[in-house]
């Protein structure tokens, strides 16, 4: 069996009545430069508020119920200054993986007309995606939430709102570590206030009565251990799928195959914005790719890779040709 790069999967689409290039309507204009990237979709809204209040929770509860009432200033202050520090990078990456464009393709662009100003060579191959009908560069899966075509699709998640893809997926990588790693600030603080208040007075540990303050701890307590595993998992995938080179998606395609390995330092550093540095860990700033192409340079890249880079045998070649909508460019 050859080995095939992890990248050269591609979705399957199986709808005939997509496969007419006249069917595809002419591009919109393009939106104007800094236009917002949001997706309006009622369950990851819902989920980013959720996310965005659970943060203020602890903000409260740690705030309010134990560093305040706090009889030791240089602990509070000191907790309170790294809490808060850390709570405010992990809702700065969360709008950030929540409003960046993470790397969608042009959408419409598929026309007849469009593909015969590519002037593509003989034999060239491009591929359409049949439901938003944009030529589809390597690696771009479709996303059926954004309804878009997403470079380097890892996963869609609702709790961002957004797909995890090659323009904010430092973000998202962000985003789980500083949430793991204030729900274990939070857990070890929770930890400490409990110790406090067995040894003295449970009415002078909180400003609230003692039945509400065990409820309000016990409540951050669940959430940070919850969250803590959530996000820790996560992170943890998502920092194996950049050193790997190879997406979620990618990888559920491959399942047994055996795969290429890429250069993972080259990965890590494009994801994150060059040589390692504190910028790595700034949300701030932006991942580091290579100056993006028009629409007719990259679709000619896209098809030059069709020659270049097929590493499939004749017979994969055609059972994938059978299932998905491609357009070639014959000798006439």
């Amino acid at each position: 069996m050859m080995l095939i790069p992890a990248h050269h999967f591609r979705d399957i689409e199986r709808k005939p009545e997509y496969l007419q290039l006249e069917k595809c309507i002419p591009p919109p204009h393009p939106s104007p430069v800094g236009t917002m990237w949001f997706i309006r979709d009622g369950c990851g809204i819902a989920c980013a508020v959720v996310t965005w209040f659970l943060v203020l929770y602890a903000e409260f509860v740690v705030l309010f119920v134990m560093l305040i009432p706090s009889r030791d200033y240089v602990y509070s202050i000191i907790n309170g200054i790294m809490f808060n520090l850390l709570a405010f990078l992990a809702l700065a990456s969360h709008c950030r993986a929540m409003l960046t464009d993470p790397g969608a393709v042009p959408k419409g662009n598929a026309t007849k007309e469009f593909i015969e100003s590519l002037q593509l060579k003989p034999g060239q191959v491009v591929y359409k995606c049949p439901k938003c009908c944009s030529i589809k560069p390597d690696r771009a899966h479709h996303c059926s939430v954004c309804k878009r075509c997403i470079r380097k699709m890892d996963h869609h998640c609702p709790w961002v709102n957004n797909c995890v893809g090659e323009n904010n997926q430092k973000y998202f990588v962000l985003f789980t570590m500083y949430i793991a790693l204030i729900s274990l600030h939070a857990l070890i603080m929770v930890g400490f206030h409990f110790l406090h208040c067995f040894e003295e007075d449970w009415t002078k540990c909180s400003s609230f009565s003692p039945p509400t303050t065990v409820i309000l701890l016990i409540l951050l307590c669940f959430e940070g251990l919850l969250f803590l595993i959530f996000t820790s998992v996560m992170f943890g995938t998502q920092v194996h799928s950049i050193c790997t080179d190879e997406t979620g998606i990618e990888r559920l395609k491959r399942k047994h195959q055996p795969r290429e390995r890429s250069g993972s330092w080259k990965s890590v550093k494009e994801t994150f914005g060059g040589d390692f540095s504190l910028n790595w860990f700034n949300p701030f700033s932006g991942p580091r790719h290579p100056k993006p192409l028009s629409d007719s340079d990259w679709v000619r890249h896209v098809a030059s890779l069709s020659d270049t880079e097929n590493t499939e045998t004749p017979e994969e070649q055609s059972e994938q040709r059978k299932d998905e909508d491609s357009v070639e460019v014959m000798d006439e």
